[in-house]
């Protein structure tokens, strides 16, 4: 009896330890979103053999020991694949990862030529590291979304173009190496808010111009050899430990002073973040005082004395010539009456080789308090009155665009000669401008719809804000001109066109655009809207999102021109627009306001143009096909009816899953309820995801009927 009793307590005691590790098992198990996510990745990098224990769908990466996978209960904290021969590219969804700290990925064949994925993961990752791929084009924009980013390193990929402005909201980052790459352009201004950044590598690059962004940064070691640099080494640097700055044309001799504006030393100083280094001993003899030393007191006063002394020289001529001139003449004296002296040691105006010192105030008006604002009444020429608006502007941060003359541009243009004239909108026309150089830019003259008010302080605002936005489908502005009373903005050139021109202009010299540059254009387009929208801020609501905005580069990549332009035009001008074009959502027609959804309805008819060919509204139609929403949305969900709704200049050469897939997100974007429609972020995703099935598809194709596709060379999207 006694026997069968400790049996029966040693039975339980085995099922009780068997029962306690399944327990455990199932408390261990990983994130189901971070599973997806490594499926995803695991597919994307054509499911490698070598990586133990990955699959395809499912598993338990956590508790069944992935290779380079750390864990921290049950979510995914660490990816370290190094050095192991990968291919293929990072997945589409990896910022669904949320608890993500480090990603490792260097030493690898990543990418084969394409963008680093958008979507990577921005929520606590520490430590990014794709450096030793092929990822080609711009450092991603994404990386701005990630505010705990300690280590950058991108180095020895192929990425090409300027680096924006994505540095500003960086304050943990330590290092950053983007060495051995093919980036040009000036170093970004938001460099400067890197306050903790010790370490940073650009050589081996093409970049340009100076490094002066770069003096008040608390760095220990510093790369930029080889690369194209100008200007002089800025004396703070010339201090740090590591330096190296062979292979780029700096100037020889002694720096130029800084400009008369520049704040004093003692005042930057105050300024510095608490990481820099101090350049002096001040610090230590200060004692902790904030009083003002006996110095800055007797600077005080002879600075009150020589005001004074100027105040009362001016009144006492003012005086001497009120006797001898009439009123009239004495108000409009030009300002360099003044002493040569004084109008050197004036705050200088930027631009300053263009501005004319007649536009400043007379001797009259100067006193201790601001100048008067110039009125446009007042007797000032036309190049007085264009340059207003930079002196008033002086304080703000430089805009990085180029000053172009009117003369240089009449020259480029022809005179604005009609046979140059490649475009007309909201905005104003655009012309093709040839210059001496052989560069071609796209002038864009701004029309009195433009700039309602005609202020040039309006274009000048405008003009600053566009030159802040930075995006690889984003048309850049490269250079502006307000001479004259003219305004002017100036952008790169697109050889292909408009999206318009290419799909509704008969060309014998233009093939048709096949399904997966179709697919490739949406999804462009779709990620410039969705950084106006939700990388922006504040957002940006484009309110003129057409297919004539996207403009095609030789690769037929799209880039959306007009945005930042629709603060300063009256909703109804662009709603009297939109009614006869087709893109206008139902509720701007009965409420005349855009919002954020109504770009997204824009967008979803550009989509269906892209599936039809069809302009979205057509008056030589039959009156129940002119509109196009109303004609299609009913049939999109029909497979037949979908068939013969796509464009006939496809004949037929497009994957009907991936038809029907394109079709479901538009639907979505076309709803005629603003709630319903998604966010452009979705929008992307969506379309991410349609295009990564196509490429798991395509891989399970037997290689002879993939080489019977059309279009190999996008077979990306097929």
């Amino acid at each position: 009896m006694a026997r069968a009793a400790w049996a029966a307590w040693l039975l339980v005691l085995m099922c009780f330890g068997a029962w306690t590790p399944r327990q455990i098992l199932v408390a261990a198990a990983t994130d189901a979103n971070d599973v997806t996510a490594l499926n995803t990745l695991f597919t994307s990098m054509n499911s490698p053999g070598q990586l133990q224990g990955w699959k395809v769908s499912g598993g338990d990466p956590c508790s069944e020991s992935w290779q380079g996978i750390t864990c921290s209960g049950s979510s995914v904290t660490a990816i370290k694949l190094l050095n192991l021969g990968l291919s293929g590219n990072l997945a589409y969804n990896m910022n669904t990862m949320d608890s993500l700290v480090e990603l490792d990925m260097s030493q690898n064949n990543l990418g084969g030529g394409q963008q680093i994925p958008y979507n990577l993961p921005n929520k606590k990752i520490e430590r990014l590291n794709l450096a030793g791929n092929q990822f080609s084009g711009a450092v991603p924009y994404s990386i701005s979304t990630m505010p705990k980013l300690k280590y950058l390193n991108l180095n020895h990929n192929q990425l090409s173009g300027d680096i924006t402005d994505i540095f500003s909201n960086l304050p943990s980052l330590t290092t950053v190496d983007l060495s051995s790459n093919s980036l040009t352009g000036n170093l970004p201004q938001s460099f400067t808010s890197l306050s903790s950044l010790k370490t940073l590598y650009l050589q081996n690059n093409q970049l340009t111009g100076s490094i002066n962004v770069l003096a008040n940064l608390p760095l220990d070691d510093l790369n930029v050899a080889n690369n194209h640099f100008t200007g002089w080494i800025p004396n703070e640097l010339k201090k740090i430990n590591s330096l190296q700055t062979d292979g780029n044309s700096w100037s020889t001799g002694p720096a130029p002073p800084p400009p008369p504006f520049t704040a004093p030393p003692q005042s930057r100083n105050r300024r510095k973040s608490p990481g820099q280094r101090s350049n002096g001993s001040n610090n230590s003899s200060s004692g902790g005082s904030s009083g003002i030393g006996a110095g800055a007191i007797a600077g005080i006063i002879i600075s009150v004395l020589v005001v004074g002394a100027v105040v009362a020289f001016f009144l006492i001529k003012r005086n001497q010539r009120k006797g001898a001139m009439p009123e009239h003449y004495e108000q409009r004296q030009p300002f360099n009456s003044f002493p040569s002296n004084e109008v050197k040691n004036m705050k200088p105006i930027e631009e300053a080789s263009t501005v004319q010192v007649e536009s400043l105030p007379s001797p009259a008006a100067v006193n201790l308090k601001p100048p008067p604002k110039i009125e446009r009444n007042q007797s000032f020429d036309d190049d007085d009155f264009a340059n207003k608006p930079v002196a008033k502007k002086s304080n703000a941060a430089p805009v990085k665009a180029t000053v172009y003359s009117v003369a240089d541009l009449q020259m480029a243009t022809d005179s604005f000669n009609m046979d140059n004239l490649i475009g007309e909108g909201t905005f104003g026309r655009v012309y093709r401008a040839q210059f001496s150089d052989g560069k071609v830019l796209a002038v864009k003259k701004l029309n009195s719809t433009a700039l309602p008010r005609q202020s040039s302080d309006d274009f000048y605002e405008l003009m600053t804000n566009i030159s802040k936005l930075h995006h690889p489908n984003l048309s850049e502005l490269v250079g502006y001109c307000m001479e004259h009373g003219q305004h002017l903005l100036i952008y790169d050139f697109h050889r292909n066109g408009s999206l318009h021109d290419m799909l509704h202009l008969s060309d014998d010299y233009n093939k048709p655009l096949s399904w997966n540059s179709r697919v490739k254009i949406a999804l462009g387009s779709a990620r410039a809207l969705e950084y106006l929208h939700e990388i922006c801020s504040p957002s940006i609501i484009h309110k003129n999102f057409k297919s004539s905005n996207i403009l095609l580069d030789t690769e037929l990549n799209p880039h959306i021109s007009d945005a930042g332009h629709s603060s300063f035009v009256p909703d109804a001008e662009f709603q009297a627009s939109d009614q006869v074009s087709g893109y206008s959502a139902p509720e701007v027609d009965m409420s005349g306001q855009y919002t954020l959804k109504s770009d997204v309805y824009s967008f979803g008819v550009v989509m269906l143009e892209l599936l039809t060919g069809r302009k979205p509204f057509d008056s030589s139609r039959p009156r129940s096909e002119q509109s196009l929403v109303r004609w299609a949305t009913p049939q999109l969900h029909d497979i037949d009816a979908l068939d013969q709704m796509v464009d006939p200049a496809l004949k037929g050469l497009y994957p009907a899953k991936s038809l029907s897939r394109f079709a479901d997100v538009l639907a979505l974007c076309v709803q005629p309820e603003p709630e319903f429609r998604p966010p452009m972020s979705e929008v992307v995703q969506a379309l991410v995801r349609l295009v990564q099935r196509a490429n798991m598809t395509r891989r399970m194709i037997d290689g002879e009927e993939a080489s019977r596709r059309p279009d190999d060379q996008e077979q990306e999207f097929v």
